[in-house]
């Protein structure tokens, strides 16, 4: 399942559905319509969209940006149906105000950073989490993308900027393989890709 980053929807992922779905994964948008920012609800209505897709079998959570922010912590909610987290230019680590658009997300989302409606946790979630960073990223900084050793399990570095994580093919190609040697380091075998 693919979770857009602030003001995206899953039309925005849709290159980076079509790379996963490429690489052989069944493919699910938020289905949550655009990514206005976190509500208190939030993790509420992607835990009832986590059970419909999941049909009994754990799931990939890839998110972009916030979105990555909020499949971390549904994986805290939900650890049992979820197969990993993939973080895509995430700032889960650190000040929250390590991004160029805080000041913006605050006035449209109409809560400060450092006290959003939904957890902030930085300590790794309970499954296994790969963050995909890049140096030049653009938006969020590369040290709050990357996190710290105990946040995350590997940290990928790319070469691309943060909306290039979202609707690039090079790059959404870039992810798919990633993801793939990541589970593979971790003994998951490619028939349990939903």
């Amino acid at each position: 399942m693919v979770i857009p980053g602030w003001v995206a929807s899953d039309r925005t992922t849709a290159v980076l559905r079509q790379a996963l779905a490429e690489a052989g994964w069944r493919v699910h948008g938020w289905e949550l319509g655009w990514n206005r920012g976190a509500t208190a609800q939030t993790i509420d209505r992607l835990r009832r969209r986590l059970e419909e897709v999941s049909n009994g079998r754990k799931v990939l959570l890839v998110g972009w940006s916030l979105g990555g922010i909020y499949a971390r912590e549904l994986a805290r909610a939900a650890p049992d149906q979820v197969l990993a987290v993939v973080t895509l230019g995430s700032p889960f680590s650190g000040d929250p105000h390590q991004n160029n658009v805080w000041r913006l997300y605050e006035w449209i989302a109409r809560h400060k950073v450092d006290a959003p409606p939904i957890p902030r946790v930085t300590d790794k979630p309970p499954v296994p989490q790969l963050a995909i960073w890049s140096p030049r990223d653009g938006i969020v900084a590369p040290r709050s993308a990357r996190g710290l050793a105990h946040e995350r399990d590997k940290a990928v570095e790319m070469r691309c900027t943060h909306m290039a994580f979202g609707v690039s093919k090079r790059v959404a190609g870039d992810v798919a393989r990633e993801i793939g040697v990541f589970l593979e380091e971790l003994g998951i075998a490619p028939e349990s890709q939903h």
